[in-house]
């Protein structure tokens, strides 16, 4: 069977009348041009999908659930603590953070970022996840978190983790990522600083607070090279730790 073209339906609209809105309705109605009778994917970004009748597309688009399922939430629950940065990169990470289930991404604001980092996650990020997990099927979105207060507040917001990785880029810094940091079950979160890096004071902050700090290679990588090889190498471990 060819693979249905997907939409997003939030949680909070998970219950009849089933309504897409906004660009999610415009996108079956208007893009596809998909009509009454029409078989549609939805999801709901926390691992509920379900296969829709589309009802109607007058005055927006009415669906009718036909059959829904649950995925489970990966067992490995990787985040990432990103220093803010004004990266022109930033959307695509968001949609390869969908693509390689990434659990959560913390922002928070360094001594070297760039620009002021705002209160709340931007409805412009929601898209461009949702349009990373139309691509790859998952019905999972990552967690965005604002985290406020600085290093201090990332240390507090962790405190309960399992592992916490601090990717440091000072020649000091011997150790890279064993497998064992890659396959344990569990919460783990890879700390990166802003373009321009962390200051001593910050990253000897969260070395004093339990972060493990490890190197990625020798020499630096940008913010979202980064972010995305540890993703990357997350995801290997998570789905080769029984071979």
């Amino acid at each position: 069977m060819a693979r249905l073209d997907s939409f997003f339906l939030p949680p909070e609209s998970w219950a009849p009348p089933f309504r897409l809105e906004g660009d999610e309705a415009r996108h079956l109605a208007k893009v596809l041009r998909l009509g009454p009778g029409a078989r549609v994917r939805c999801f709901d970004g926390q691992g509920r999908e379900g296969l829709f009748t589309v009802e109607s597309v007058k005055g927006g688009v009415t669906l009718c659930l036909e059959s829904e399922s649950f995925v489970p939430a990966p067992t490995h629950e990787t985040w990432l603590a990103l220093g803010w940065n004004k990266s022109t990169r930033r959307g695509w990470l968001l949609e390869k953070a969908v693509e390689l289930n990434a659990t959560g991404i913390q922002f928070f604001e360094a001594s070297r970022s760039q620009g002021g980092m705002p209160k709340a996650p931007k409805d412009t990020w929601l898209a461009q996840m949702v349009a990373g997990a139309k691509q790859c099927g998952n019905s999972w979105l990552p967690r965005l978190e604002m985290v406020q207060g600085g290093a201090a507040g990332v240390i507090e917001r962790t405190a309960d983790f399992d592992s916490r990785m601090l990717l440091w880029e000072s020649p000091d810094v011997r150790r890279g990522l064993a497998r064992r940091d890659l396959t344990a079950p569990g919460r783990r979160v890879f700390l990166l600083g802003p373009e321009g890096g962390l200051t001593s004071a910050e990253a000897s902050l969260f070395q004093d607070a339990g972060f493990t700090a490890v190197t990625l290679g020798p020499r630096p990588l940008r913010w979202e090279t980064a972010a995305l090889l540890c993703l990357g190498l997350s995801w290997w471990g998570a789905n080769t730790e029984n071979e």
